[in-house]
């Protein structure tokens, strides 16, 4: 896995991360680390840990690194998002805890919003989530309204903003739930999703699907809005779209899985 930003290393993950210096799985223990602190924070639910621990035994068994299939998708995924006209990027608290600092970036470098959506809906988490973004360098972050309801979803996460998602052609969704991604593409909206189960139900319901860790995936898809050129611009991302095929980015990534390779 590649390593940990220290942007994010706040309080107790400071220390952890010192006293974890030589151990082997130091990166997935201060991940886990940033998780509960998350918690403490109030941002992240504790049923985000179990969802966290499932994706996590995904990333062992595609050798957590950035495979290929993830990059061809990371490619397309960007290439969306600055095709897009309204582009969203929605911020659970998985994703808050994780990656701030880089969804921020993210939002600046693609002119695409943050948005909380929560699963489990509090004013309290929503105001944590969104005031942890803001501590990372976002600004006008969108908060979920009632406002605007996906009618087909029970959770909390059927409440989103009236000027971000209810509006977006394409929303990236880092760490999400089937239902959701199915709901958006039924309205009609593109869904990037990123999952570490190439099988489930988001992944396969998603118009683009990275399959990686977000804590690599995430920083890559900044690097790689940075790394084209304004010279063909439009030409790269409309190659970096065709050259996506969704079946065989996904069946590439469970082969990975179940060969070992």
């Amino acid at each position: 896995m590649g390593e940990l930003h220290g942007s994010h290393t706040r309080g107790g993950v400071d220390d952890v991360g010192a006293s974890l210096a030589s151990h082997p799985r130091r990166d997935s223990l201060l991940i886990r680390e940033r998780l509960v602190e998350g918690v403490h924070l109030g941002i992240t639910s504790e049923h985000g840990l179990i969802a966290h621990g499932r994706g996590e035994a995904f990333d062992y068994l595609i050798g957590e690194r950035t495979r290929g299939f993830a990059e061809i998708a990371i490619r397309a995924a960007v290439a969306a998002l600055l095709l897009a006209e309204r582009p969203v990027i929605s911020v659970n608290g998985n994703a808050a805890a994780l990656v701030p600092g880089e969804l921020v970036k993210l939002s600046e470098v693609t002119c695409a919003p943050l948005e909380v959506n929560i699963f489990h809906h509090s004013e309290e988490r929503v105001d944590a989530i969104a005031a942890h973004l803001i501590g990372f360098g976002g600004a006008d972050i969108l908060r979920p309204s009632k406002e605007a309801v996906i009618e087909t979803l029970s959770s909390g996460r059927r409440y989103v903003n009236p000027e971000g998602i209810a509006r977006a052609d394409v929303v990236f969704v880092p760490l999400e739930d089937g239902d959701r991604c199915g709901a958006l593409r039924a309205i009609g909206k593109a869904v990037i999703a990123v999952d570490l189960n190439p099988m489930s139900r988001t992944s396969r319901d998603a118009s683009i699907t990275i399959v990686d860790n977000v804590v690599r995936a995430v920083p890559r898809m900044v690097e790689r809005v940075l790394e084209i050129s304004d010279g063909g611009e439009g030409e790269v991302l409309r190659r970096d779209v065709e050259d996506y095929e969704h079946a065989s980015v996904l069946a590439d990534a469970e082969g990975a899985i179940r060969s070992g390779l």
